[in-house]
């Protein structure tokens, strides 16, 4: 599907800049009236995408209500607090500053479903952290409850566009994906999987140094200053990781450089981001420190074979193609061990690290196992005798 988005492609950066507003009137007053998704995460370059944005529409009020607009965060609730903070905090701004001045603009916080976060997967179903092979959360805690919301939005509306930061210049790895998938500043893309769903990337074609100079030239028109945003970066050399929409994108979490994203996250060697913190003195970083000795812990305790079943949830063994074991989950008691130390961390930290309805379903989860551990003790005691 092709809408009416002008391409860029002009020297100086208030070009570049002018011509992305263009981009985004053009399609905002193209013939149809898909409501915008406009994916946040806080950083810099959903950050400057919701600048453009909002500059757009203010230029045009009262027509700028055409179309409704839709701010999408996610949290996964495993987010660095320092980060989490920040960005609860400006979408709370944000929602009342469009309130106020008359504009359409909503604002969204998709969360994991209860049983399929982070603390009820490792602890309650003794899923070990995440690796490489066994990227298992993204999927769980990002997209899911991201596209459950497009879903819903675009099955109401019949069609929607959603607006990302996605930027050429973000790694090599992102420059192939999008060449690969065609997409660029002047065009819309289908959505990987969902029906009706067009993805905008205006932002594309420009470099780190753009973003920070635009936003360090340009106050937020939400109020306030981009100077706690420039300061959490400079102070973690990071980052954010963006909001994730498709398991092709699955890469920009756990990347090797330095990014905002979960304080549990295990696919990565180390937390630069969270270690720069700390490093920096940044305010509360003892807290931060805290969190990075778990989060070490933690795989510790996933290297630790003696700290696994020999089978796997439904109780087959599995083996590899030398015979060796491929272990199962975290034994039960290894389970409760990490959740008596999360408890004692968050106590420490004052911040809370785990809801009590995960607790809740982490505990019907171990009744549960521990219902069909003694049936299992119970055939084997059977047989012997």
């Amino acid at each position: 599907m092709t809408f009416p988005v002008k391409a860029s492609g002009v020297a100086t950066l208030p070009d570049r800049i002018g011509a992305i507003k263009s981009a985004l009137r053009a399609e905002y007053f193209a013939s149809h009236q898909y409501p915008w998704l406009v994916a946040y995460s806080g950083g810099k370059d959903s950050t400057l995408l919701l600048q453009l944005i909002w500059e757009v529409l203010a230029e045009h009020l009262p027509s700028a209500q055409l179309r409704r607009v839709i701010v999408v965060a996610n949290d996964t609730l495993v987010e660095s607090p320092l980060v989490i903070r920040h960005l609860k905090d400006s979408l709370e701004i944000i929602a009342a500053a469009g309130a106020g001045q008359g504009l359409s603009i909503d604002v969204k916080i998709t969360e994991p479903c209860i049983d399929q976060t982070f603390w009820v997967s490792v602890i309650g179903r003794g899923y070990i952290p995440p690796t490489r092979n066994f990227r298992w959360c993204t999927d769980r805690m990002k997209i899911r409850p991201t596209n459950r919301l497009i879903e819903r939005v675009t099955r109401g509306t019949k069609g929607s566009i959603l607006l990302i930061g996605t930027r050429r210049a973000e790694s090599q790895n992102r420059q192939r994906t999008m060449e690969k998938r065609g997409i660029s500043a002047n065009r819309l893309n289908p959505h990987d999987s969902i029906s009706h769903c067009w993805m905008f990337a205006p932002l594309a074609d420009l470099d780190d140094d753009d973003v920070w100079m635009t936003l360090m030239q340009r106050r937020p028109p939400w109020g306030g200053s981009h100077r706690g945003l420039i300061t959490l970066y400079r102070n973690a050399g990071g980052g954010e990781c963006p909001l994730v929409l498709s398991k092709k994108q699955a890469a920009s979490c756990g990347s090797s450089s330095p990014r905002f994203g979960c304080w549990t996250c295990t696919v990565v060697k180390k937390d630069r981001s969270l270690q720069g913190l700390v490093d920096a003195g940044y305010d509360g970083a003892e807290r931060m420190e805290a969190l990075l000795d778990f989060r070490e812990w933690l795989v510790k305790l996933r290297e630790n074979d003696n700290n696994r079943l020999q089978v796997r949830r439904d109780g087959n063994a599995k083996h590899r193609s030398d015979g060796s074991m491929v272990y199962g989950p975290f034994k039960l008691k290894v389970r409760k061990g990490i959740l008596d130390r999360l408890q004692t961390l968050q106590q420490v930290t004052g911040d809370q690290l785990i809801l009590p309805a995960e607790i809740e379903c982490i505990k019907d989860i171990w009744w549960r196992d521990e219902i069909c551990e003694d049936a299992r003790l119970k055939l084997e005691r059977s047989i012997v005798a």
